[in-house]
């Protein structure tokens, strides 16, 4: 009886956080003042230097726990036969209060913080065709020059000559670097993972995630080597409080290119370029092809082996597992969802600093 009284007023609480949460997500100033850098830089750190030290990603075998325990208790249900509906979805309504309470006290409350763009004093949000097409183009051999630095040979695919976890260590340098111009990216306490669900995520399509009730970053050591260096710093974004898929792609770029590392530096530039190109293709064919055939030959292999690498892992379920995080991130008032190609171009046609990267 005890267990179920609880259980109702754990129930009712979900209702009265919701509405909490609701209220105090229009008002993203006093969100970033008192979350975002306020209470969660301290729950955050304090997540990661707990946690950092231990070699496995512990989200993991919490994630896995979980699931144990929605089999067991899907097993539970059936062997009753269905005799004690109330119960159960009060223990259902208790469970998600608890667990929609630690993710939005750890985390959760940073998707309604003050936008990225006004931190950095971005003040247009617009760009012109001819401003994407003189960037692609500046990008296009600044990338060259990189490749080049590295391979000697412009028809030569990179290699990088790194493991995962050297890249965790050594990503951590672009932060120090770049925040030394915004004071607000200042990483501590690394705790950078493997995740141990690397296959999942693959067929999945993802790359990486953060696990927001452990502030462990995991990034999917499946993938290719060339853009790892970024995904390592866009997760590292997320641990840092930017929750918006955009805003922590732009992070993770900015981290990558202040990195002293060339590998790192190539990644970043990499990945702005694939941004760029998918922009422009849909403004004007004819300069994408145009910037498309002056890429190293070596560049375009790599970027074709990132492709065949996730193409060998497409399934029916795929586009199931991006639409419903999709649908979360737009729940979290991610208006463009998990696609926000635009929006992550407008950064880096609009940074002030855009000219000396």
């Amino acid at each position: 009886m005890k267990d179920q009284l609880l259980s109702r007023y754990l129930t009712y609480f979900l209702f009265l956080q919701i509405l909490v949460v609701q209220y105090t997500s229009r008002k993203p100033e006093f969100i970033e003042k008192y979350y975002s850098n306020g209470i969660y830089p301290y729950i955050a750190a304090s997540y990661r230097s707990s946690l950092g030290w231990i070699p496995f990603s512990v989200g993991d075998f919490f994630y896995a726990f979980f699931g144990f325990l929605i089999l067991r208790f899907f097993y539970i249900v059936i062997r009753d036969k269905f005799s004690e509906i109330r119960r159960y979805l009060l223990a259902i309504g208790a469970t998600f209060s608890i667990l929609y309470f630690l993710f939005q006290l750890s985390w959760g409350m940073n998707y309604y913080r003050v936008p990225l763009a006004t931190q950095l004093h971005i003040e247009s949000t617009s760009y012109s065709d001819e401003q994407l097409n003189k960037f692609t183009g500046k990008l296009v051999k600044e990338l060259n020059a990189l490749h080049l630095k590295t391979t000697q040979d412009s028809e030569q695919k990179i290699t990088v000559p790194y493991t995962r976890k050297e890249i965790y260590k050594l990503a951590v340098n672009g932060y120090t670097h770049i925040s030394k111009q915004h004071a607000f990216l200042n990483y501590k306490f690394p705790s950078v993972k493997h995740s141990l669900l690397s296959t999942p995520l693959t067929y999945m399509g993802f790359a990486g995630y953060l696990n927001p009730l452990t502030g462990e970053a995991q990034v999917n050591s499946k993938m290719p080597l060339p853009t790892y260096a970024f995904t390592t710093c866009h997760e590292m974004a997320h641990q840092l409080g930017f929750a918006a898929e955009n805003e922590a792609n732009f992070i993770g770029y900015l981290a990558a290119i202040h990195n002293e590392d060339v590998y790192f530096q190539i990644a970043g530039k990499m990945t702005a370029l694939k941004y760029v190109l998918s922009e422009l293709r849909k403004r004007d064919l004819e300069l994408y092809k145009l910037h498309y055939e002056n890429i190293n030959k070596g560049i375009l292999i790599n970027f074709r082996e990132s492709n065949e690498f996730w193409n060998s892992y497409e399934n029916p379920f795929e586009p199931l597992f991006k639409k419903s995080y999709s649908t979360y991130l737009k729940a979290n008032r991610q208006k463009g969802g998990i696609k926000s190609y635009s929006y992550m171009v407008n950064l880096l046609l609009n940074y002030k600093d855009t000219q000396d990267l």
